[in-house]
């Protein structure tokens, strides 16, 4: 009986539980294929006992329409990182990596199939170049995974926070104010500006484009006249002004170490505004976490869905070191160590953004 090891790393995300499923019932359709999954990426293996649950039609009947994962996800830790507690109470990080191959060989493990964004497949590489028989699906909210037109849970993503522009902009208008909603994305603009142009926003700051703050409040003054009008502005996480830095919800140790987390920019520009000489009322949302659950989109499902099967049928081929990847209108494999070099970032020059000028959305720039 071959085996192969299916997880769920980093944040969860519309659409897992869809590639799980596809991924049992295309090995299902094949002779002599278990699949087994790990709990909380490959900490269900390294842990003691051991945390692995056989997966089969039964286990992921009916779950393609659930957000999150049943596996559990975790985006602290793994093979390379494993966090130890010292005596004095602070953490060292042990590479567990050698000890995680023995045991996946003592389980019977064939191959892994390894669910998750760009941390999730750097650590797949490493693997690949330790010998390990690995194969990548490209998962993420944020779109930022390169050599993929789109990650799955993205779209999802966007419909939640242009269900929330849609929202704001009635709220804004009745009370004739300018309304900022900050949105995730990290490094890249992606959620924010689809959730711009679909929402109808004044304006649209991303991490590509550094605005000029006098440019933003340019912009809102030609949405009032006679102390009447209203503006909603869609920010992602990572935006930040011309010769500043993004805005961080922690500082010191975690920044410095890659694991701060992006947030507060929103309230940042309201402030900026204000001192720049905004007369308007001026409110903050932050939708957070709200754009990685509940159920996906059918887009998402369909997407999802096709990966999990791809996943499975690279494995079959040996493919190892590859990730699957959607090229419309196909859906084909590209090596990992292309796809972690850089970030799929937003062209400034693509036609989506010259779409956004062209409606007259501003980016804080001009």
């Amino acid at each position: 009986m071959n085996r192969v090891l299916v997880l769920t790393g980093g944040g969860d995300c519309p659409g897992l539980n869809a590639v799980l499923r596809a991924i049992v019932k295309r090995a299902s359709r094949e002779r002599n294929w278990e699949v087994v999954g790990s709990y909380q990426a490959f900490d269900g293996v390294m842990r003691e006992p051991t945390e692995i649950k056989i997966l089969d039609e039964n286990a992921v009947a009916g779950i393609h329409v659930q957000g999150g994962t049943i596996l559990g996800t975790t985006n602290r830790g793994g093979p390379f990182a494993w966090p130890v507690k010292k005596q004095d109470g602070s953490l060292e990080h042990l590479d567990r990596s050698d000890e995680l191959i023995r045991k996946l060989e003592h389980l019977g493990i064939d191959a892994v199939i390894n669910i998750g964004g760009d941390g999730s497949q750097r650590i797949s590489q490493k693997l690949y170049e330790k010998g390990v028989n690995i194969i990548g699906v490209p998962k993420t909210i944020d779109n930022d995974l390169s050599f993929t037109d789109f990650t799955f849970g993205f779209q999802t993503a966007v419909q939640t926070a242009t269900e929330a522009v849609d929202k704001l902009v009635t709220t804004a208008a009745s009370h004739n104010r300018i309304l900022i909603l900050e949105v995730m994305g990290r490094y890249a603009g992606w959620i924010a500006l689809h959730a711009a142009v679909a929402g109808g926003a004044e304006v649209c700051l991303i991490p590509e484009i550094p605005y000029d703050v006098n440019k933003v409040l340019e912009r809102l003054r030609k949405r009032f006249s006679g102390g009447k009008g209203f503006a909603n502005i869609v920010i992602a996480e990572g935006a930040h002004p011309r010769g500043g830095e993004m805005v961080y919800q922690n500082e010191g140790k975690e920044k410095k170490s890659g694991k701060a987390r992006l947030g507060g920019v929103a309230l940042q520009l309201k402030e900026d505004l204000k001192e720049a000489g905004c007369e308007g009322e001026i409110r903050e949302t932050v939708l957070g976490h709200l754009q990685r659950g509940g159920t996906p989109i059918a887009y998402d499902r369909i997407l999802a869905t096709q990966f999990g099967v791809k996943a499975f049928e690279m494995v079959l081929e040996r493919k190892f070191g590859e990730m699957v990847a959607y090229k419309h209108p196909d859906v084909i494999s590209v090596p990992i160590k292309l796809v972690v070099q850089k970030y799929n970032l937003v062209d400034k020059q693509s036609y989506l953004i010259r779409t956004a000028r062209g409606i007259g959305i501003s980016f804080g720039d001009e």
